[in-house]
């Protein structure tokens, strides 16, 4: 009586699963991305490598699986009972991978870079919800795969041999496009029903394009070169270290201007120095230049002028970042932005402000901050 009982109760979840699957998957891409938020913080902990790994090998693992749901693979075997939760673990793991690139991204104190990820994942959103087929479309699911599967190598490579830069990155991904490739290769020999629903060269161009259109953002600096991240960054009127702190004096914004601390009207005085400090997060034990690249807006000539380029070098390990500044003497008023980039010229994020040379005006709410 209680195995026909227990028998009707599974019976029951499974049809309820099957009726409202299409709004199960949004709710596990979101719960993956909601886990993820919740308890992810270093690229280097071994707790959150151990997550990220684990996510992406049961992605691969489930997606092959799936795959062959359609061909009676799993028929009469463990598997069955379980093959219709597939999609949802699929969801899952795609929803907690971008979450934790957001995460590592949003480490940026440049919003561009972050909302152009932004704008990425919830394009995949969208295109999941109206798909026709969803997460069974093979062109959709394949896509997909291999943006994340690339976002993963380009984060784990240069955390485990502890270098990062442009040729790493170009490895990165060349190591994810040969990677997926033979997933989707394999999954092709094995699957008849996967033969039948797509077109093997169609898919490797949309790859392909992919791939393309990745190395174009980091070429273009539309996303950091990570797993590098600009955590703060704001114009000041002095630094000074003691001890281990840095101590930084600067002009603090209004209450209401909740997105920023520091305020970007610089109310600059005779003979002052201008200081720009900042703090980037870079997993332990790697080791980069890293510049300011220092510009004024030339009103004339209706175009930014770079006056300096200041080096030092950054290492590893920090929770809070790895402090840093770099000043300047016989500023001129105007605009005024400074570029903090690695040696390879790629944008770590930009600190903007404005010098005022007003002598009637005083310093707005300066305050003392330990860093």
């Amino acid at each position: 009586m209680n195995g026909a009982l227990d028998k009707s109760s599974v019976g029951r979840f499974r049809r309820f699963i099957s009726k409202y699957e299409k709004y199960f998957l949004v709710v596990f891409f979101i719960g993956g991305f909601i886990f993820d938020s919740l308890t992810l913080g270093r690229i280097d902990r071994t707790y959150d490598l151990t997550v990220l790994c684990s996510h992406m090998t049961f992605l691969t693992i489930t997606l092959y699986l799936y795959n062959l749901v359609d061909d009676g693979r799993w028929k009469n075997t463990i598997l069955e009972r379980f093959q219709m939760y597939f999609p949802l673990a699929i969801q899952f793991f795609f929803g907690g991978l971008s979450s934790a690139y957001v995460i590592f991204f949003s480490r940026s104190v440049s919003m561009t870079k972050t909302l152009s990820f932004f704008i990425i994942l919830v394009a995949l959103l969208i295109a999941n919800e109206f798909l026709k087929k969803r997460i069974s479309n093979k062109y959709f699911q394949f896509s997909v795969y291999f943006f994340v599967n690339f976002t993963f190598f380009t984060f784990m490579i240069p955390v485990f041999i502890k270098e990062m830069n442009t040729t790493i990155f170009i490895v990165s991904g060349l190591i994810s496009l040969v990677f997926t490739v033979l997933l989707i290769t394999f999954i092709y020999r094995t699957s008849p029903s996967t033969r039948a629903e797509i077109s093997i060269a169609k898919l490797f161009r949309i790859i392909f394009i992919i791939y393309a259109t990745i190395h174009v953002f980091y070429f273009t600096n539309l996303i950091p070169p990570v797993p590098l991240a600009l955590q703060s960054g704001m114009v000041a009127h002095n630094v000074k270290k003691e001890n281990n702190s840095y101590i930084v004096t600067y002009e603090q914004d209004d209450w209401y201007i909740f997105w920023r601390d520091h305020r970007i009207k610089y109310i600059h005085k005779p003979e002052e120095r201008v200081y720009i400090f900042i703090s980037i997060f870079a997993p332990t034990a790697i080791k980069k230049s890293i510049y300011h690249r220092w510009k004024w807006y030339n009103e004339n000539a209706k175009k930014w002028e770079i006056t300096d380029k200041i080096s030092y070098e950054i290492t590893g390990g920090r929770d809070d970042g790895f402090r840093g500044y770099t000043f300047k003497d016989n500023v001129k008023p105007g605009l005024w932005k400074v570029d903090v980039i690695t040696e390879e010229g790629l944008i770590l994020g930009i600190i903007d402000f404005e010098i005022i040379t007003n002598p009637n005006l005083q310093p707005h709410k300066m305050v003392e901050r330990e860093f």
